[in-house]
């Protein structure tokens, strides 16, 4: 086996080796070559190299997502640490483990003018569980900051900094190790609701005709069956989810902003629930925050492990548990109550269902036409990810099988790292991937396709309206040269040539029956990977879109 020489390095993959971290990604560089030179020859480990860091990060997120364990990530020193902030940032947001490893220069060399030095130590502090901030000795305080570091990932799902300063000789190797490194465990804690919190809280839930359930985004399988029957089949109960909560139940309303846009103040006001139970990280429709934050439920509760998210400004209770623990413990003591506060938001659904289909029934080709004919063909048993700002958005107004898994970055809700996190988690996963990204989105992400790991069944689905298209349906559009330039970022490129230059089997679509045609094809072959980029009518987008929700009542 060969080992770097410098035993600080042999301390930090012993550590990572020792607590089960295998993943490792690598942003090539020369101050972390005794990191690289340790990790790639051990061969429990699986190395990825990365060379776009911005990339390499997200890469890495993609894989932390699927497999829930901590992946570590590792640069060499100066701004190379710095493109790791927007994953970094993703990573604390949407709670999930990321270790980032940087190489260091010694403190001596910190500002006085030596070549690819910044200052690294607690660079991530506002986002960072942990900052281990390592001295160049092997020391017993140098391993627990690394035990530490590492175990605040598993522990709190988020992301840990490991930074670990390097004199030169880099490249230097020996055959043995001769470090003995010090280990800490970690507990894990099995929270329970007390007893006196399910008969206070039970009690509340029992006096009230209507109770809201909103799921924001949601790892695929973690509520039981028999937990969303019973919600299923309480009449005071609304269960309201997202493209991204995977969670399913053909009583549940996953059609939030469909349903409540045509609302009238008096909708609002008889609809306005009693109890708000929420669970799952970020919600993306703007539309409920608003109704939520304008008619605020009595009691608010907020069911997660680590955070007491108040989005809607009214959080009375925050239960610090798994939501398949607390409805496991809470529901047997909840009584059936007369009400119909399910059956009226059903009614409603079903014609809101109704003026959807009248209305893509007489669309023309655009986003919105393109969406409907996108989310069907997806394969089942499937992985979707979507990419944020309009594909997103878009994707909330359809329904999605049962079957496939939905993923999207919105920790940050950032345009930056669709791409590669989709790459990262295709690779982990193994299943049929389909990305559905927005132009600008998939450019600012390019690099991402710069890598030797990208699955051959791996798809995107790139919409190029020519710009950003949710800036024309936001408030204050205005057909301006201003606008254009530096809102909207109106562009004529196209994907094709990135396709030819990374192997991507490469198709257009910029009509109906050519989309048809060819999301079959794309499908059909998993020779290699595949762009399918479908063109749409830049200034006709936005008015389908807003006249859409005109029509629905």
């Amino acid at each position: 086996m060969i080992y770097p020489k410098i035993p600080l390095a042999q301390s930090i993959i012993q550590i990572c080796l020792d607590k089960g971290i295998k993943n490792i990604v690598i942003s090539p560089g020369s101050r972390n070559a005794p990191l690289t030179i340790g990790f790639v020859n051990n061969p429990e480990f699986n190395c990825y190299s990365i060379a776009d860091e911005r990339c390499a990060a997200f890469f890495a997120l993609g894989i932390a997502q699927q497999i829930q364990k901590p992946v570590a990530v590792v640069c060499t020193s100066g701004s190379a640490l710095l493109n790791y902030y927007p994953a970094f940032a993703e990573a604390f947001y949407s709670e999930i483990p990321l270790i980032v490893i940087s190489a260091d220069r010694p403190q001596s060399k910190i500002d006085i003018g030596d070549g690819q030095t910044i200052r690294q130590e607690n660079v991530f502090q506002n986002h960072s569980l942990y900052n281990a901030n390592l001295t160049e000795e092997v020391s017993v305080e140098n391993d627990l900051k690394i035990n530490e570091a590492i175990n605040e990932a598993f522990a709190k799902k988020g992301p840990v900094h490991i930074n670990a300063p390097f004199e030169e000789p880099l490249y230097q190797t020996v055959s043995k190790l001769n470090v003995d490194v010090t280990l800490s465990t970690f507990g894990k804690k099995n929270n329970k609701v007390s007893i006196d919190d399910i008969d206070e809280f039970t009690s509340i839930w029992n006096q009230f005709e209507k109770k809201l359930i909103l799921v924001g985004e949601n790892k695929p399988n973690t509520i039981d069956t028999t937990i969303i029957e019973a919600l299923a089949n309480d009449p005071s109960v609304v269960v309201m989810t997202e493209t991204t909560s995977n969670i399913h139940h053909p009583s549940f309303l996953n059609n939030i902003d469909t349903i409540i846009t045509p609302f009238s103040q008096k909708d609002f006001e008889n609809l306005q629930p009693n109890i708000l139970i929420t669970f799952g990280g970020m919600v993306v429709s703007k539309r409920i925050k608003a109704f939520l934050r304008q008619y605020k439920p009595t009691h608010h509760w907020h069911i997660d492990t680590l955070r007491a998210y108040d989005t809607y400004d009214c959080l009375t209770k925050h239960f610090e548990v798994d939501p398949n623990q607390f409805f496991t413990q809470f529901l047997p003591f909840t009584i059936p109550i007369a009400s119909n506060y399910f059956s009226t938001f059903n009614a409603i659904s079903a014609l809101r269902e109704k003026k959807h289909q009248e209305y893509l029934a007489k669309t023309p080709f655009s986003d919105f036409k393109a969406f409907e004919k996108i989310i069907p063909s997806l394969p089942d048993n499937s992985m979707l990810h979507i990419s944020n700002s309009s594909a997103i958005r878009y994707a909330q107004l359809f329904s999605i099988k049962p079957s496939i898994t939905v993923f999207c970055n919105r920790g940050t809700s950032g345009i930056d790292g669709s791409t590669s996190t989709a790459i990262g988690a295709a690779v982990a996963n193994e299943r049929q991937t389909t990305l559905i990204a927005g132009d600008i989105g998939f450019l600012y992400d390019s690099n991402a396709l710069w890598n030797e790991y990208t699955p051959k069944n791996f798809k995107i689905i790139l919409i190029n309206n020519g710009g950003g298209g949710i800036f024309r349906i936001l408030p204050g559009h205005e057909e301006t040269p201003v606008f254009n330039k530096f809102f909207e970022t109106s562009h004529c490129l196209t994907a094709e040539q990135l396709a030819k230059m990374y192997g991507f089997e490469y198709s257009i679509a910029s009509d109906e029956v050519s989309l048809e045609k060819n999301l079959i094809a794309l499908y059909s072959q998993n020779d290699k990977p595949a762009i399918l980029e479908i063109f749409t009518p830049t200034l006709e987008n936005n008015k389908i879109l807003l006249q859409y929700f005109k029509e629905l009542t």
